[in-house]
């Protein structure tokens, strides 16, 4: 059974860390955060499970806390700014279709960049040889305060022109005071997104990818199945308007995540001590491909084995804020 962590608040409000152990969740002692566990686990040259094993403590009932919506995300940073939210995109085998399409129309008609982006990953996404493979497109997203867990709103500012889910897989990372980065898991995620913005035109697709995103309560420790299939669905009024199966995992990847994760790492900025990673690695399951347009009050929900607790948000548009600039 995949070892997991996940983030919580008591009844008191008090935050901690439960480690479901032979399905079981239990609290652990010392540690407040999945962070704090993290930086012990490297202190002590112990992997991230074993740390978590020797902090086992009383069994805890999560249902209480799941159901009042208080579970958190799986990681947070005490300083949000030290947090990088990022994914990559066209990675999934069929993702480009719907890229294709969005873009086609600007490309007059000839091959689209994605498509040509999709193509280069399928030809070198996946190197045998050791060596780096192609790069992949790449995106910012924000930092930590970007970042939604189960049960909040995924907030829209009020001059997106539209809020479409993005079912996907997150690596989670921490670079040791070495520089070195240290993969603690993975996690199920939504890379909320306005796609009519980067349908204008795909030059457009860094001011579309600035929104917030969710992930779900569990960190999952160690390796992620090759194989990963899950539903996405959309839920307004009670009623299921649009739901359709997703695939992840390598077997169903153009790029092989130690690829997406070279042509991250690589850059000296993203190799901070201290700092946290979030890191989507793209899909090929929208909504928005099959001309849903979402509304606000809209939930949108995310499952896939091995996670066990759904992702779900509900969609809210909130002011975008005043961005005068004054002279000084």
């Amino acid at each position: 059974m995949a070892f997991r962590l996940v983030q919580f608040r008591d009844s008191t409000g008090t935050r901690g860390v439960a480690a479901f152990l032979d399905g079981a969740p239990v609290r652990l002692n010392g540690v407040a955060t999945t962070y704090e566990l993290a930086r012990a686990a490297i202190r002590e040259g112990a992997s991230l499970e074993a740390a978590a094993r020797a902090r086992a403590g009383e069994a805890i009932d999560l249902t209480a806390a799941e159901a009042e919506g208080r579970l958190l995300v799986p990681i947070d940073h005490p300083d949000a700014a030290h947090c990088y939210v990022t994914g990559t995109g066209l990675t999934h085998l069929g993702s480009a279709e719907g890229r294709d399409q969005m873009h086609k129309a600007a490309a007059g008609g000839t091959l689209t960049d994605s498509m040509r982006m999709f193509n280069m990953g399928l030809e070198g996404g996946k190197p045998t040889d050791g060596n780096p493979g192609v790069q992949p497109e790449w995106f910012y997203k924000g930092d930590g305060s970007s970042l939604v867990g189960p049960g909040e709103p995924l907030p829209s500012p009020h001059f997106a022109l539209d809020g479409s889910e993005e079912p996907e897989i997150a690596g989670i990372y921490l670079i040791d005071d070495e520089g070195r980065p240290r993969r603690l898991g993975f996690a199920l995620g939504n890379e909320f997104s306005d796609h009519i913005t980067e349908r204008g035109n795909y030059l457009w697709l860094a001011h579309s990818k600035l929104r917030h995103a969710s992930l779900g309560a569990e960190l999952l420790v160690g390796e992620l199945p090759a194989d990963v299939r899950g539903t996405s669905k959309i839920v307004r009024n009670g009623e299921t308007i649009w739901e359709k199966p997703f695939l992840s995992g390598e077997a169903n990847m153009s790029h092989a995540i130690a690829n997406l994760e070279h042509h991250h790492f690589k850059y000296g900025l993203f190799r901070r001590p201290g700092d946290l990673h979030v890191h989507f690695f793209g899909t090929a399951t929208l909504s928005f491909a099959d001309d849903v347009r979402t509304e606000e009050g809209d939930v949108f929900e995310v499952i896939a084995a091995p996670f066990t607790l759904p992702l779900r948000n509900p969609l809210k548009t909130v002011p975008g804020g005043d961005a005068s600039v004054l002279p000084l």
